[in-house]
């Protein structure tokens, strides 16, 4: 059974359609998704969506292009990473393309982040866009590497993987693998070893081809899994597996729900 690692169930364009994502995803052998936090104020329609379906997982965080949101503390981070349901901390990092003046507020934001994330165990869900050197370099001054977590939606080069790598940190790949132009994107994706790489698909973003343009959904990712196991010339069989294991590995407060 596939995981789709990263994904916005309770955005309104996908919300009304929780009861058909869930039946799709069954249909696809899509075992598990993870409905991923951006803000406080929309925190308790994540939270809710995972306690309601057992196949769900939530993450807690802000995300970096949020701005005008209540601003996260550790202390509040790590009340709500405490429910057995919140697998990790995100989605958080650095965003330079929306915020070009790149504040320093946005680095501080970051790290509080990681430092609730080494105090609670729980994993980082980590974006960066236009950003890698800072991010990389927040991350080894916080210490992320001893908690760990997942570079989600990957778009870097081999440079940066690597160092992220070095890390510790898992390359979550989503569908802009399976786009044409993506020439760096599949490159990372032959060359990550096996057991660091997840698959995502940012629904309701990002769609992988044949739907792109379209409105995403968790079940697409079988796709993400069938272009890496293309790549690398292995069975979509493999990928499924070790992405699989790789993600229950890396998120030790999760487990199989296909298996309870």
């Amino acid at each position: 059974m596939l995981v789709d690692s990263h994904c916005h169930l309770d955005f309104p364009d996908l919300a009304s359609q929780v009861s058909d994502i869930l039946q799709r995803m069954q249909e696809n052998a899509v075992g598990c998704a993870v409905c991923i936090g951006v803000n406080l104020e929309d925190f308790p329609k994540v939270l809710a969506l995972a306690e309601a379906h057992h196949q769900l997982y939530a993450t807690v965080g802000v995300h970096p292009e949020y701005t005008d949101v209540e601003e996260p503390t550790e202390a509040g981070l790590l009340k709500l990473a405490a429910h057995p349901k919140v697998i990790g901390i995100g989605e958080t990092g650095l965003d330079y393309y929306w915020q070009k003046d790149k504040p320093e507020w946005q680095r501080e934001r970051f790290r509080t982040h990681i430092r609730a994330a080494k105090t609670c165990g729980k994993p980082l869900i980590i974006h960066t866009r236009e950003s890698a050197a800072d991010t990389l370099r927040l991350m080894r001054e916080e210490g992320a590497d001893t908690v760990g977590g997942v570079m989600h939606c990957f778009t870097e080069n081999w440079d940066i993987a690597r160092d992220a790598l070095d890390l510790g940190f898992h390359l979550s790949f989503s569908g802009i693998v399976t786009f044409k132009n993506a020439n760096i994107v599949k490159e990372v994706a032959q060359k990550c070893p096996l057991d660091r790489i997840l698959v995502e698909t940012d629904s309701p973003y990002l769609a992988p081809a044949p739907y792109r343009g379209k409105q995403n959904q968790p079940a697409y990712v079988r796709h993400v899994a069938e272009e890496i196991a293309r790549l690398r010339s292995i069975s979509s069989e493999a990928v499924t597996e070790a992405t699989s294991n790789n993600f229950f590995t890396l998120f030790k407060h999760a487990s199989r729900p296909w298996e309870s």
